[in-house]
């Protein structure tokens, strides 16, 4: 994504907010994790496989057994964290519940919780994990019907799957702003109080 995609959200965000009270925040996230952790696990769970016929069928000593186990334990590991990387090993219960995480932990840090009226709104996309979420503050939350949230996350991944983000994302921005419009309208006295910015994770 350019600066010129995320100039074009920015000002979407801006227009989006000119309905409402509430503060919109775009988060776009490489990728929620490396999980390495996965691969490496795999990689020496399957090496503890190799004494076994080794001892079985060979008249091999238990030090060399032990090296022969430690070059395939090191191979192992090099091959799956080449093929594993992304998540490929991850099953998609696990990416969506880190991309969840992480959603929320940058819910708190972008300020979102300390908007004047608390309806700070965080639209997280994690890119690798193909995962969207729109977080709510307390001031929303509870007031929009969830389906609303889910409707638009749906479409922004489907744009997504067809190449659109930015479009996506432009549309979503839009229909965040038409929908706490209707339950945050902006007040006489209402300022922008956080960056319109896309930030890039």
């Amino acid at each position: 994504m350019d600066s010129a995609d995320r100039d074009a959200i920015a000002a979407a965000v801006a227009q989006a907010e000119r309905l409402t009270s509430g503060e919109i925040v775009v988060v776009i996230d490489r990728a929620a994790s490396s999980y390495r952790s996965v691969p490496m696990v795999l990689a020496l769970v399957l090496s503890l496989l190799v004494p076994w016929p080794l001892l079985a069928l060979t008249m091999t000593s238990a030090p060399r057994i032990f090296l022969i186990q430690l070059i395939c334990a090191a191979l192992l590991m090099a091959a799956l964290l080449w093929y594993g990387r992304g998540g490929r090993f991850v099953p998609g219960f696990v990416k969506r519940g880190r991309a969840h995480d992480v959603a929320l932990r940058e819910f708190t840090a972008r300020g979102l919780t300390q908007t004047r009226g608390r309806t700070g709104v965080l639209l997280y996309v994690a890119l690798q994990e193909r995962y969207a979420e729109v977080v709510t503050d307390i001031g929303i939350d509870g007031k929009v019907d969830p389906e609303a949230w889910r409707d638009i996350v749906a479409a922004l991944l489907d744009a997504a799957r067809q190449e659109r983000l930015r479009e996506g994302l432009i549309d979503a921005v839009g229909a965040l702003g038409r929908v706490l419009a209707q339950h945050a309208p902006p007040a006489a006295d209402d300022v922008d109080e956080l960056p319109n910015k896309v930030i890039l994770l």
